[in-house]
């Protein structure tokens, strides 16, 4: 069975017009959305998201 996990979380950082960060969050563990409405600011850091408004779309979701 294959997970369309990432799929998923592409659209949903597409939507945010954020699609830049795919490879970041994947890569990163963030391949579900579930995963994705837990993120805090440490794992932007991680990810690679440091612009403010960025991150604040992420949050707002």
């Amino acid at each position: 069975m294959t997970s369309n996990g990432p799929v998923i979380v592409y659209e949903w950082l597409k939507t945010l017009q954020l699609a830049q960060y795919v490879e970041s969050f994947v890569d990163n563990g963030y391949d579900d959305l579930e995963v994705c409405k837990q993120i805090g600011d440490p794992d932007l850091d991680a990810i690679g998201v440091f612009i403010p408004h960025h991150r604040q779309r992420i949050h707002d979701a």
